[in-house]
């Protein structure tokens, strides 16, 4: 019997004979055939592209190389073929870099076209969509407590899984406190010194100021931070404002092919443009949930909302919202709707002020409600959404990642 060791030595000798004959012998190796189907295939690719160009006719400067080409490719002569094509088409400089040019352009046309047509990204900048979606807001936590998660480079962590980043605002000089929100979901809060120098901006989500009033306004109370500091507050050189994390608002994609095969229905949540809407910040968008379609009379009573006189109770959705439950188990439950008791808003016919008040739809016309009724500057104080206006409806949540609202947008 053979020893296992010489057997192990033979069985790897006849293996280096074997390969030595298929890929270094008389059998060429699998670069060379690549290299040579690639000369080959680039011959007849260029025969095919120029053969009808002037200069590459009978008579033309470059049609003895051109028949030179054809007889190579032929004969299957791929040295020749590669001799020719140096000198037919000469390889262009910065070849690698023309190459990476061309896929990132490709690219780039290929994913404007999909946000256009298809799906598109949008942040969620304000808590009118609560529970359901949340925008920028805040979680407390005092620069005792922030850890190496929170003030080292680490943090960066942090932000990429749950999209929590650790700020601790301090007064940079004695001055006077001044906040004013910027209509994305934060506060711009500057120190102004008695000779007028001003601070840097310092950003904070709006519930912040306003713990009660998370959505997008308007709000009732005066700005006033978790310590008591308010507008035109004294502040001292190193005191501290606001510490905390501050989490962006969900992130997620808007279905814009949707509605090209049904009508928009109750229930959806709507993304749709500003522009020409009175009362609201002009070239931007919101998102709300639809809750009246072209023809249909709205109104709002005993927390509920009422359609035709009667009270819808579907989609799902919609039932928890009349019904003041919770969506799902870390959801904390809706409010229902109500009126938007601001008169100063109410405009006859298209708002809803108070209990009674009707609004009665158009041909192309549709409401829209936040889910945060108490916190959310919607229909009920400007009026109905055009349906030129209209987007898309929520897809779903893409990030932040570690979001118990990540997932399909119901």
């Amino acid at each position: 019997m053979i020893p296992f060791a010489w057997q192990i030595a033979c069985e790897a000798a006849a293996l280096a004979v074997v390969s030595w004959w298929l890929f270094g012998g008389t059998i060429p190796s699998v670069k060379a055939r690549k290299r040579r189907k690639a000369a080959l295939d680039a011959a007849r690719t260029f025969v095919l592209s120029y053969e009808d160009l002037p200069a590459y006719v009978a008579g033309g400067e470059h049609a003895e190389r051109m028949d030179c080409l054809r007889a190579a490719i032929a004969g299957g002569d791929a040295k020749a073929c590669e001799d020719l094509l140096g000198f037919l088409d000469p390889p262009k400089p910065f070849a690698i870099g023309r190459e990476w040019l061309d896929i990132l352009v490709v690219s780039i046309s290929v994913a404007m076209a999909f946000r256009a047509y298809f799906y598109e990204p949008f942040q969620i900048p304000t808590g009118s969509m609560q529970p359901t979606l949340y925008g920028n807001h805040s979680e407390p936590l005092s620069p005792r407590e922030a850890g190496v998660f929170d003030t080292t480079p680490l943090k960066w962590v942090k932000w990429l899984f749950g999209g929590k980043m650790y700020e601790c605002h301090t007064a940079p000089f004695d001055g006077v406190l001044r906040c004013r929100p910027t209509n994305d979901g934060y506060y711009d809060m500057r120190v102004v010194e008695p000779g007028g120098r001003v601070s840097g901006p310092m950003k904070v989500p709006t519930d912040v100021l306003h713990a009660n009033e998370t959505g997008d306004g308007p709000y009732s109370g005066v700005p006033t931070l978790p310590n008591g500091l308010r507008m035109e507050s004294i502040v001292r050189a190193g005191q501290v404002l606001w510490s905390g994390l501050i989490v962006r608002g969900d992130f997620l994609f808007v279905n814009r092919w949707l509605w090209n095969f049904r009508h928009p229905r109750r229930g959806d949540v709507m993304i749709f443009s500003t522009t020409g809407i009175a009362g609201l910040a002009q070239g931007t968008h919101y998102i709300k949930r639809m809750t009246g379609t072209p023809g249909e009379t709205l109104s709002v009573k005993d927390g509920a909302l009422w359609v035709d006189g009667a009270k819808p109770m579907e989609p799902r959705r919609i039932a928890q919202i009349q019904k003041h439950e919770k969506g799902e188990a870390h959801m904390y439950p809706y409010a229902g709707y109500r009126p938007s008791g601001n008169s100063g808003y109410n405009v006859p016919g298209r708002t809803i002020a108070a209990d009674g008040d009707e609004v009665k739809l158009g041909a192309d016309e549709y409401y829209a409600c936040g889910d945060n009724s108490p916190s959310s500057y919607d229909s009920r104080y400007w009026g109905p959404v055009p349906a030129k206006n209209l987007v898309g409806v929520a897809g779903g949540v893409f990030w932040p990642t570690m979001n118990p609202r990540w997932g399909v947008v119901e």
